[in-house]
């Protein structure tokens, strides 16, 4: 299996883009076929060969498909279809980046949507197919960047900086979309209530704005968040030496068994079941690091 990631170098396209990683699975790699796709307020844009298939499954619906396409942002996990040998590259937003990407280009990347008045109003929940150019452009080649990508992967990172700044190069973030962005980076270290005082504005315009921008409310965002950095600190840890009354003091919770409800809420299994399964993409993937 190989896997990178890799941070945009081009301060303009590090507004808007968290950061590119690859993913590979070769003929006869071992591991999970169906891991499953952890909460995600971000979305993510997925290069991949025309002709390969994908699969996502969440409670509701199953979206099956070829070649790129959109997920966005989800609250729900999904379980991916992994089954067999495949090459995508992703190209991952930063929280309420899409608002401000719709605005400026008039929403001609999402224009493949059944749904046009969709792309009013934030997309959660959702895997859309694509055409690869209505985002890349007619600069960008996807067998070229997935060639590139298995050989290069720096390489790789600035043609894609090189491309999207051609798309990004005039988009600017509207009021709302500022806010947003100054509350979503609070979000690990402030508490929701405390938000207005940190930002010098009242609560509900923060609450409406973020909502607005994103689709969903800041406690959502914030309960991914610590579910993603939970994962992370189990993924360090032998499944023997988890003592789960260090996970509660570390992340904040009241006791055990709110710890318990929690990661039900998400994964639909205890932390016992979980640890046994490890079946997230972080635990069959990695949480890879970005390289400098």
């Amino acid at each position: 299996m190989k896997t990178w990631k890799i941070k945009p170098k081009d301060p303009k396209v590090s507004q808007f883009i968290q950061c590119y990683w690859f993913l590979e699975k070769e003929l006869g790699d071992i591991s999970n076929n169906y891991p499953k796709l952890n909460p995600d307020p971000t979305a993510t844009f997925v290069i991949a060969p025309t002709q390969q298939s994908y699969s996502y499954k969440n409670k509701r619906m199953t979206f099956d498909g070829q070649g790129c396409h959109w997920i966005f942002p989800n609250s729900q996990t999904m379980q991916l279809d992994h089954s067999q040998p495949f090459s995508i590259i992703g190209i991952k937003f930063h929280i309420g980046a899409l608002y401000s990407l719709n605005v400026a280009l008039e929403s001609s990347m999402l224009k493949s949507l059944e749904d046009e008045n969709a792309i009013k109003r934030p997309i959660i929940d959702y895997v859309s197919q694509v055409d690869c150019k209505t985002f890349i452009g007619e600069t960008g080649n996807q067998t070229e960047l997935l060639s590139l990508a298995k050989t290069n992967p720096e390489e790789c990172a600035s043609k894609l900086d090189k491309i999207l700044y051609q798309r990004l190069q005039y988009c600017e973030q509207d009021k709302q979309s500022q806010l947003t962005h100054q509350a979503a980076e609070l979000l690990s270290t402030t508490a929701v209530q405390q938000m207005g005082k940190m930002l010098n504005c009242s609560q509900r315009t923060i609450e409406r704005n973020f909502s607005l921008v994103t689709g969903f409310t800041l406690k959502q965002c914030q309960s991914m968040n610590r579910f993603e950095a939970i994962l992370n600190r189990l993924h360090k840890i032998e499944a023997q030496d988890v003592n789960w009354l260090d996970i509660v003091a570390e992340f904040g919770f009241s006791d055990q068994p709110h710890l318990i409800r929690y990661l039900k809420s998400f994964v639909g299994q205890t932390p016992s079941e979980y640890i046994k399964q490890r079946d997230i993409t972080i635990d069959i993937y990695g949480n890879f690091e970005p390289l400098d």
